[in-house]
Order: structure tokens, then C-alpha cells, then sequence
């Protein structure tokens, strides 16, 4: 195994975006892809990490960049001043996911047949909302996501199939939304599983999650079964 990893650069509209990529290049030929979609502070050595993890299972992962090259926030009034614009306007943040999407698929790895999405907090609403597009996904994961559905994405036909793991004390995904989502993906038609973790606060998978105040705790547990859950899932929509 020898896993390759850089940054390659792609464009929504004029802004200009940094994807961090990698994959094993001890394997020959094309293969499934997996776009990873950072937390609100921006595209960091969190998801750059947990891209080669994806790529030692034999898939290409491409650390998706939502904020622009460069731009990480440092504290939490900078990742809301970062993400709030995306909460915002919903269509403009699915627009910047389909950038993703086109230019993972350039990559010459790259089985474009192939493609799912993943994503931790913010992440994961970003990857739960390129799947609302009606992209061509075989499957999203959402890492204790924000679950609220956007107001234009009704009627499409949602095409991948949806793992969303959740932690059951997170202050940012309250039981009203839980049920919310799943009435969506079912009134949606969708091959849905909703994962719940007890004793599990937000951002469970992030091991300097240490402020129960804010509701944000690494679960080392949480964090372990879910990774479970999500490569027994991408074996599966990759089969």
C-alpha cells in the first residue's frame, strides 16, 4: 500500500476552491470515489486525515473545499461567519457541491460511475443536500450532520441511498428534526438508515471535542461503530 496525497484546484463560478486528494497507488485501474465534506471551520487536516483512511480502503477521496483556497476559521464566530452564508442560501451550497462532484469525476483515478459523498457536522448537510439535488450519488453518509432540509429541493428524486449517524444527545440534530428527516426520505422514496448513538453529543468523531457546554464531546465508541457503519456501507453502493 502507498497512499498518494495533493491538492488539486477547481472552480465554482470565479471562486476559486482547493480540494485535497488521495488513493492508493499500489492499485491499477479506475475506482469508486468518495467526496468528504468538512465541519464549519473549513477544509482541514480533520478531513485531509480522515481522506487517507478512505483511500486505504481502495477508494479515491477527495476532500472537498467549500470556503475557498485557503480559508480556514480558527474560532467559532469565524466558522458561523464562514458557514452561515451556505445555511443562508441553500441553492448556492448545493451549486458549490456539484463543483465537487464535476471535478472529482476529472480525476483520472476515478471510476465516475462511482461516486458517493460523506461529511462530519456541516459536512454532513452539505452531503445530504448534493444527494437532495438528485445527483448522480450511489450513496451519502452524514457524520452527526445538520438534518433540516432545504426549501428547494421538494419533488426531486433523491438517487443515492442515505446512512446518516447520530448521536442522540446533540443539541444541533433536537428529536423533532430527526423525525423531520426521516418523514422526508421516506415520503422521498429513499433507501434510508438513520443510526443512533446513546450518550452522544454532537461531533462525536473529533477527538479535541471536549465542550459538553456547547455540545460538542468526542464518543470514542460512537466514533468507531460509525466508521463500521459507513465502510460496510460503501462496500455495499460500490458492489
Amino acid at each position: 500500500m502507498a497512499i498518494v496525497s495533493n491538492t488539486v484546484g477547481y472552480l465554482d463560478g470565479d471562486v476559486l476552491l482547493e480540494a485535497f486528494f488521495a488513493f492508493d497507488d499500489a492499485l491499477t485501474g479506475r475506482r469508486p470515489a468518495v467526496l468528504i465534506n468538512h465541519t464549519w471551520a473549513g477544509r482541514d487536516d480533520f478531513v485531509a486525515e480522515k481522506a487517507k483512511k478512505i483511500a486505504a480502503l481502495g477508494y479515491v477521496a477527495f476532500a472537498v473545499d467549500m470556503y475557498g483556497k485557503g480559508v480556514l476559521g480558527t474560532t467559532v464566530e469565524e466558522n458561523a461567519k464562514l458557514m452561515q452564508p451556505f445555511m443562508d442560501d441553500r441553492h448556492s451550497l448545493a451549486k458549490r457541491m456539484q463543483a465537487a462532484l464535476y471535478a472529482v469525476k476529472l480525476l483520472p483515478w476515478v471510476d465516475d460511475s462511482k461516486v458517493a459523498a460523506m461529511g462530519f457536522c456541516f459536512g454532513g448537510l452539505c452531503a445530504l443536500d448534493l444527494a437532495r439535488t438528485g445527483a448522480s450519488l450511489k450513496g451519502v453518509v452524514s457524520f452527526h450532520g445538520l438534518l433540516g432540509a432545504p426549501d428547494n429541493t421538494q419533488g426531486n428524486c433523491i438517487k443515492a441511498k442515505v446512512l446518516v449517524l447520530h448521536g442522540h444527545d446533540d443539541p444541533m440534530g433536537p428529536v423533532e428534526q430527526v423525525i423531520a428527516f426521516e418523514q422526508e426520505m421516506t415520503k422521498a422514496g429513499v433507501d434510508w438508515q438513520l443510526h443512533t448513538f446513546g450518550n452522544t453529543m454532537h461531533a462525536f468523531t473529533n477527538p479535541v471535542a471536549n465542550n459538553p457546554d456547547f455540545g460538542t464531546v468526542f464518543q470514542p465508541d460512537a466514533d468507531r461503530r460509525s466508521w463500521l457503519l459507513m465502510e460496510n456501507f460503501l462496500t455495499e453502493i460500490f458492489a
